[in-house]
């Protein structure tokens, strides 16, 4: 189970490309990952790779700060090549015109379509009372075709009208 941890501990730790073992470097190898071979005979050794020393470095953490502490202000002093101070900062005159133009740009575009929005519900009544016109139409057509249709049956089963005798035979 401990050859296990090491060898998953060794695969996990990028940082460590070779290994001291009493004093002899050993270059890692796809085996030696759990078990470090040694060059003067004594045999296999379990011991745990230990990771090289990192630099010290400061805590990226949160500071955790009491409320009667004093108030620092650090002025940021950056080279003109810095990024940081090539960044845009914008005091509160900027903000407030930038605001103030989206306001009155989205001022614009929401007059915009409430004006197309009216234009599509004037079309739709323009429609909708076409639709109503051509509907009384159609109904005044099938009555008028109903009515044909009645005094084309009343003639058609009316007797045939003498007309002219035929001259023949």
């Amino acid at each position: 189970m401990q050859r296990e941890e090491d060898a998953v501990h060794s695969i996990e730790d990028p940082i460590s490309q070779s290994a001291i073992v009493d004093g002899n470097s050993t270059e890692p190898s796809p085996d030696s990952s759990a078990v470090v071979s040694e060059d003067d005979g004594r045999g296999r050794s379990s011991s745990r790779l230990s990771r090289p020393k990192l630099g010290s470095r400061k805590s990226s953490g949160t500071m955790i700060v009491s409320r009667d502490a004093p108030t620092t202000v650090v002025d940021s002093d950056f080279e003109d090549d810095d990024v940081r101070a090539m960044s845009p900062r914008r005091n509160s005159e900027e903000v407030d015109k930038l605001s103030e133009d989206a306001r009155r740009d989205l001022i614009e575009q929401a007059r915009v379509l409430q004006t197309s929005l009216q234009a599509i519900v004037d079309r739709v009544e323009t429609v909708k009372s076409e639709h109503e016109k051509l509907e009384g139409g159609n109904k005044f057509l099938q009555s008028y075709i109903g009515e044909l249709m009645q005094t084309s049956k009343i003639t058609s089963s009316a007797p045939p009208k003498k007309g002219k005798a035929r001259i023949g035979k």
